[in-house]
């Protein structure tokens, strides 16, 4: 008898008898683990920096400061072309008071950081935003006073020749001004972006987007911020360059209307006059 009862109870395969019964599913250790949730937890800890071998943008972490010389040429450049500007068109100040502040201003800032821009400080970042004030709005003073010769027909805006010449100066100044703004400004400046100290852009390059499409060592210089506000004040929108931040969002719209402005004014001023 005892035969039997065993040929009729037969003894159970544990795993097989769990597996075939749909009222004990498996527990949380059998489960397989999330491949989305996996693939966010790793791309949190490459941002971090966190994962052996992994390559980590430049623009994330700490890298050797930019070198200065081409934000001296733009600024030398601005000056220039405020220097070339008529005498009608800085009225009530004098011809060469803010041109030499900024002069001033730039010679300090490159004894701060003569080969590479490392030094930080709130006397460097204080007097590097008063230049870029400084240009700013000696530039806007000149539009203002191109644009009123314009529409109540002063002599500086009766001939095309000078007219151009000035509209010209007036909007590849205001190009290189919004540069320095927005490469003072994006992630708290130069120093703070070589440092990598902060976490979120305030304007979104394409080389952020798909790094894969950039050496690992790319990182955004003054050139990349020239470029943005070039086409800016081209196309009188973003182009490749997205604002993230709100003060970058309203510093280019400031730009594109100034820009378009002068632009529309003086060619509109120039074919009526050729005509």
């Amino acid at each position: 008898m005892a035969d039997s009862g065993a040929a009729d109870n037969p003894p159970r395969d544990p795993d097989r008898g769990q597996a075939e019964n749909p009222a004990h599913p498996p527990g949380p250790e059998h489960r397989a683990a999330d491949p989305w949730s996996e693939l966010m937890k790793l791309a949190d800890q490459v941002a971090a920096g966190k994962v052996v071998g992994a390559v980590v943008p430049a623009w994330r972490r700490r890298t050797r400061g930019e070198h200065r010389w081409p934000v001296t040429a733009s600024v030398a450049v601005a000056i220039a072309l405020q220097l070339l500007l008529s005498d009608s068109l800085n009225k009530p100040l004098p011809h060469y008071l803010l041109p030499g502040l900024e002069i001033a201003l730039g010679i300090g800032l490159n004894i701060a950081n003569p080969v590479r821009i490392e030094r930080r400080g709130p006397i460097v970042r204080a007097a590097s935003i008063a230049m870029i004030v400084l240009i700013s709005t000696a530039n806007a003073v000149s539009a203002v006073l191109l644009i009123r010769a314009i529409l109540i027909k002063l002599p500086a805006a009766a001939s095309a020749a000078p007219l151009l010449t000035s509209g010209a100066s007036i909007w590849a100044t205001n190009v290189i001004a919004f540069a320095l703004w927005y490469w003072e400004f994006d992630r708290g400046g130069p120093v703070r972006r070589a440092e990598g100290a902060a976490a979120h852009p305030d304007l979104m390059f394409p080389q952020m987007v798909s790094p894969e499409l950039a050496p690992p060592d790319w990182k955004p210089h003054f050139v990349d911020y020239l470029y943005l506000s070039f086409t800016n004040a081209t196309a009188f929108s973003p182009t490749d360059v997205m604002p993230l931040a709100r003060w970058a969002k309203m510093t280019m719209a400031v730009q594109s209307a100034v820009s378009l402005a002068v632009g529309a004014l003086v060619i509109a001023r120039a074919i009526n006059i050729l005509q």
